[in-house]
C-alpha cells in the first residue's frame, strides 16, 4: 500500500510518530499526580481523550484545533460556522470515550484584532455550545503580529480549544475498546463534509486547478467551491449521549478525523488486536468525489486522507442494532450498519468507490 503521506500535503506517518513521541513525554509526568487530585487513569494509549480523577469524579479532557480550514473562512468572509468545527473536534473526541461534554475553553491567536471577525467567531462558538449543551468557560485572545499569517488582508488567526466532560452516569468505565469482540456490529454516522481535516490536500488540488481565486469558482448553481468546502461539522456528541441515556452497550467509538477511517478505527480495535470488515459504509460525498477526480487521486489514497462521508464509527452488540436504528430514526443523524468486527487485526473497506485492506498488527 502506498504511504498515507504521499501527495497529501502532510506526512501523516510522521505526524503519528511525533504524536506518539509527544505523548511519551507526557506520560513521564503522570507520576506527578499519582494518588492526588488530577490522577491520570484512562489505562490505554492512543485514545481520543484522556481521563483524570478528582476523588470519585472522573473527567475526560481533550484539546484540538481547526487547522487550515480557517483559510476557507478568510477566503469567503464567512466566520460564524467555524465554531461548530472547533466544538466538534474536541467534544466528539470526548464522547468517543463516553465522556459527556460540559465545558470548553478556547485560545484565539491573531495577527491583529478585528472586532467584527472576533464577534462572528464567538457567536458561532456560542451557537455550537447551545446545540451541544456545553458552557464556554472563557479563553484567551493573543495578538502575535507577524507570527500569525493567512490568506488575504483580513484578520488572520489560529483557533484551538480544550474541552472537559464527565463520564456518563450509565457507564462504570470509559469506552476504550476493551469490550469489543469479533462478531460485534459496526455502525457509521454520516458526516456533513470534510469536518476539519484534509485541507492541506484540498487547497493544493484547488490551487492547481483554479488558481489563486479558486474559492470563487462555481461548485454548482447555488454555491461556490469556497462555500461548499466550508460546510460546518455535524457534532455527534448529542446522539452518542442519547444512546448512552438509553443504556446502549457502546463498546468502542472512533471519531474519524485526520488519517481517515482505517487509521482512526484501528485505535479502537488494537486494544484487543481485532479487525473489521466494512462493506456498507456511507458513500463519499459528491464534493469528495469531485476533488479526487480534480486531483487525479486514486480512491484508495482519498480514503486515507478524508472521512469519505463517515464521521464516526461505533461498535455495539448485534442484538442492539435495531434499538440504535429506532433511536436514530427521528433525529438529524443518518446511520448505517457498516460492517462487523473480525478476529484478525486487518481493516477491510469495500464500497462502490474502493476496495482496500490495512493491517495494523
Amino acid at each position: 500500500m502506498a504511504s498515507k503521506s504521499q501527495q497529501s500535503g502532510l506526512d501523516i506517518d510522521l505526524g503519528n510518530k511525533c504524536s506518539k513521541n509527544a505523548f511519551g513525554w507526557a506520560k513521564k509526568t503522570f507520576p506527578n499526580r499519582e494518588n492526588k487530585a488530577g490522577r491520570l487513569c484512562l489505562g490505554v494509549d492512543g485514545a481520543f481523550s484522556n481521563m483524570i480523577a478528582f476523588g470519585k469524579q472522573r473527567i475526560g479532557i481533550s484539546s484540538d484545533g481547526i487547522g487550515t480550514k480557517i483559510e476557507l473562512a478568510e477566503r469567503t468572509g464567512i466566520y460564524h460556522t467555524l465554531g461548530f468545527d472547533l466544538m466538534a473536534m474536541v467534544v466528539d473526541d470526548l464522547i468517543a470515550g463516553g465522556f459527556v461534554p460540559t465545558n470548553i475553553s478556547n485560545i484565539l491567536d491573531v495577527d491583529y484584532l478585528d472586532y467584527e471577525t472576533v464577534n462572528a467567531l464567538m457567536q458561532g462558538l456560542h451557537d455550537a455550545a447551545n446545540a451541544t449543551n456545553v458552557a464556554v468557560t472563557g479563553g484567551e485572545i493573543a495578538e502575535l503580529g507577524t507570527r500569525i499569517g493567512g490568506w488575504g488582508k483580513g484578520m488572520h488567526f489560529n483557533w484551538c480549544s480544550t474541552a472537559i466532560g464527565v463520564l456518563h452516569p450509565n457507564l462504570a468505565n470509559p469506552i476504550n475498546g476493551k469490550q469489543v469482540q469479533a462478531g460485534d456490529a459496526v455502525i457509521a454516522l454520516q458526516s456533513r463534509g470534510f469536518r476539519s481535516n484534509g485541507f492541506s490536500a484540498i487547497r493544493r488540488i484547488m490551487q492547481a486547478n483554479f488558481g489563486d481565486t479558486w474559492h470563487t469558482q462555481a461548485y454548482n448553481n447555488t454555491h461556490t467551491w469556497g462555500e461548499k468546502l466550508l460546510s460546518p461539522s455535524l457534532i455527534f456528541a448529542p446522539f452518542i449521549s442519547h444512546l448512552l441515556d438509553h443504556n446502549i452497550a457502546l463498546k468502542g467509538i472512533a471519531h474519524i478525523t485526520g488519517g481517515g477511517i482505517a487509521d482512526n478505527f484501528s485505535r479502537v480495535l488494537k486494544v484487543n488486536k481485532l479487525g473489521a470488515t466494512l462493506q456498507n459504509l456511507f458513500e463519499p460525498h459528491e464534493v469528495m468525489r469531485k476533488l479526487w477526480t480534480l486531483g487525479n487521486i486514486p480512491a484508495e489514497k482519498a480514503y486515507l486522507w478524508w472521512n469519505m462521508g463517515n464521521g464516526m464509527l461505533f461498535v455495539v452488540p448485534q442484538n442492539t442494532v435495531e434499538q440504535v436504528q429506532a433511536l436514530a430514526a427521528n433525529s438529524q443523524y443518518n446511520i448505517k450498519v457498516a460492517g462487523h468486527i473480525t478476529a484478525e487485526p486487518t481493516i477491510t473497506i469495500k464500497s462502490n468507490a474502493v476496495a482496500l485492506q490495512e493491517n495494523y498488527g
